[in-house]
């Protein structure tokens, strides 16, 4: 995965992007290829928090990658085969990722995201027919379906879980689409009563494009972003300083050694 953009903050968003939290935080987008038509991760860090509960509610990353799993092994980093060919591993903060030994896909090696559930029924429906996916799979023995806008995009797979508990770590999932749509979807939520964490709001991000998004809970409380697309082109683009701005932002992040010259503990989340 490549640093597309790096971008700083001195305050909370307020549209919560950064979680709850008010102070300084930062986003760095990483992704095998441009946001316009990759699947991107979006890490945040909130400076002075030193770490998340995780739940249940983010199950992992699939990537269809042998390169991946090549490089895990070369540097020693803990693998699980799960079934034949595919790996599990965590990330440092404990997020699950599960690598395919394939030849890595041309398009985009992320092959799906999959989020816990609590009905499995109940959910297919908010986000087939109320967020338009196609479902791809549906299997009720296993208790999981795998959903999606476009055939060669990333999927979206939902798997029952019980209860869902969101910890305090995991964020949500963006996808752009037309500005206009976006009241369309608003209206939508209003008409079938379903929760809008966020109205149709207008974010700005310094030096560059101000995107409208809004922010929506599925019946498990997952929170999805829709945010219009022709500014998000804009805010988008591949930032070629993006890693050097990445590398100056954490040799400056003195946190760590100012928590333990004062004898403190970073905050739990």
């Amino acid at each position: 995965l490549k640093v597309l953009r790096h971008e700083e903050f001195q305050e909370g968003c307020k549209a919560s992007c950064n979680g709850p939290y008010d102070g300084k935080w930062s986003k760095t987008m990483v992704g095998y290829g441009p946001e316009d038509n990759h699947f991107v991760a979006e890490l945040t860090y909130n400076y002075g928090i030193g770490e998340y509960r995780l739940g249940n509610d983010f199950l992992g990353i699939t990537l269809v990658s042998s390169q991946a799993v090549s490089n895990a092994k070369k540097m020693g980093w803990p693998l699980k085969e799960v079934t034949a060919g595919i790996f599990e591993t965590e990330a440092p903060g404990g997020y699950k990722f599960y690598l395919e030994d394939k030849a890595q896909l041309k398009q985009d090696p992320v092959l799906k995201v999959t989020l816990g559930v609590s009905d499995l029924q109940k959910s297919v429906n908010y986000w087939s027919n109320l967020l338009g996916m196609k479902i791809y799979e549906k299997d009720e023995e296993k208790q999981r379906a795998l959903l999606g806008y476009a055939d060669n995009q990333c999927k979206l797979e939902l798997k029952t879980v019980g209860a869902v508990d969101h910890g305090t770590a995991f964020g949500r999932i963006a996808f752009s689409c037309a500005k206009e749509e976006l009241t369309n979807i608003e209206a939508l939520m209003k008409k079938e009563n379903q929760k809008i964490l966020t109205p149709l709001v207008s974010l700005d991000t310094p030096g560059k494009a101000t995107v409208q998004v809004i922010i929506l809970a599925d019946p498990d409380g997952h929170e999805i972003c829709f945010v219009g697309d022709e500014a998000f082109r804009d805010l988008s683009k591949v930032d070629p300083n993006g890693a050097k701005l990445l590398d100056d932002a954490m040799a400056a992040d003195n946190s760590d050694e100012w928590f333990a010259e004062q004898k403190m503990q970073k905050a739990s989340a």
